[in-house]
């Protein structure tokens, strides 16, 4: 919760603001016009007001985001808000967005959306995929933008929704993105004229931090250590979880691809399981003998077709989160992700020598582009392969 505090914001005031949690800072002048302060440094300047009364006499309070300091100084920032709160007290839109007179009618974002979820999304998307993407186009796309025409929404449109989410960055840039997409769509649906411009081409992306933890050989040996503590009786973590962890160490395979396993698509006379319905598609997984010496020694449940069980009979395991906690806290590991598992396994074998191309299908990429983020790990490897072949040519020519 923002503390309220008040006093009169100009360029200078707002510039030298800095706050431990999340503030409000409210003018002493115009009253509705504040601005709120994050701890990151990020300084957004805000309109609040409430409207007429409504049904049974109750006023709906507003507060709308007017834009991002510095990009607006504070007096263009104070003149905006001014007409934001008239237009709240009077009941009106607070922000209107001009249409051009050939703007009018025609299919709205809100359409678009409608469309974009019923004949993609929900068509050719994964169920997680799903989810993601419903969120950002019912939370972010469709209340931002939902009635406006599609050809009506210019670049100055999109780049007010991507600033207004600047600290959430991620996030800006997958609204834009899906927005993006949306209207490659419309085209092909013909939702817009063949005049109608993408309003979100060069938008600048915000920069956002790619998180790297890689285990050592030291950190492989204690988490090894904690799962055969855990795995004697009356632990209380569960033996799937213990499986899965086992597995995803020796496979390099996502966490759903083992929790979601058939045992019919386990062939361990040829050392391989399939994966039939991964995030990339389908894909054969070699299993090295260590990986079979694991499935080997699972019990199979009676009636239950998944390689890990899970609590419902019939059911495979759904959820390990917790227990990962556990076991990460005992081994040491408190900033290690499940998924940093994955990001192991990929620089172990660039350690081993292997190459990029090699590593993208073992961990079952599609694009080259995903597996070259681990490019910069295979420097060192590079590095002794060039001086091997540089001794062994000068041992000729010196």
């Amino acid at each position: 919760m923002a503390v309220l505090q008040y006093r009169t914001i100009s360029n200078r005031t707002v510039t030298a603001l800095s706050v431990e949690r999340d503030t409000v800072f409210w003018d002493r002048e115009l009253k509705g016009f504040g601005v709120r302060v994050y701890p990151t440094g990020g300084k957004l300047y805000l309109a609040q007001a409430r409207g007429p009364d409504g049904p049974g006499g109750r006023r709906r309070a507003r507060r709308i985001t007017v834009g991002r300091h510095p990009v607006l100084g504070a007096e263009v920032a104070r003149q905006r808000a001014a007409l934001i709160i008239a237009r709240i007290k009077a009941g009106e839109d607070p922000v209107p967005l001009p249409l051009p007179a050939k703007h009018h009618g025609g299919p709205t974002v809100a359409g678009l959306a409608t469309c974009y979820l019923e004949r993609h999304v929900a068509v050719r998307c994964k169920p997680k995929t799903q989810r993601t993407v419903r969120s950002v186009v019912n939370r972010h796309i469709v209340p931002a933008q939902g009635r406006l025409p599609l050809a009506a929404v210019e670049r100055r449109h999109v780049m007010a929704l991507h600033e207004s989410l600047c600290e959430t960055p991620a996030m800006a840039n997958m609204v834009v993105a899906t927005l993006s997409h949306m209207y490659g769509l419309a085209g092909d649906w013909e939702m817009t004229p063949e005049d109608c411009d993408n309003p979100c081409q060069a938008i600048p992306a915000n920069p956002e931090r790619k998180r790297e933890r890689f285990l050592t050989d030291a950190e492989f040996t204690r988490l090894g250590q904690v799962l055969d503590e855990v795995s004697g009786n009356g632990s209380q973590i569960s033996a799937g979880a213990v499986t899965t962890i086992r597995l995803l160490m020796l496979t390099g395979c996502r966490k759903s691809e083992i929790m979601t396993l058939p045992w019919e698509h386990v062939d361990l006379d040829r050392a391989e399981m399939r994966i039939v319905d991964g995030k990339t598609g389908s894909r054969t997984v070699h299993l090295s003998p260590s990986a079979v010496g694991v499935l080997e020694a699972l019990p199979r449940a009676p009636g239950n077709p998944w390689v890990v069980p899970g609590a419902k009979p019939g059911k495979h395991m759904t959820d390990i989160d917790g227990a990962w906690k556990s076991i990460r806290a005992r081994a040491g590991l408190v900033d290690v992700r499940i998924h940093d598992i994955r990001h192991s396994y990929a620089s172990r074998a660039l350690a081993l020598g292997e190459g990029l191309p090699i590593i993208g299908r073992l961990l079952g990429h599609r694009q080259a582009e995903t597996t070259a983020r681990y490019a910069h790990l295979d420097r060192g490897a590079v590095r002794k392969s060039a001086e091997r072949v540089a001794v062994r040519i000068a041992e000729h020519i010196l």
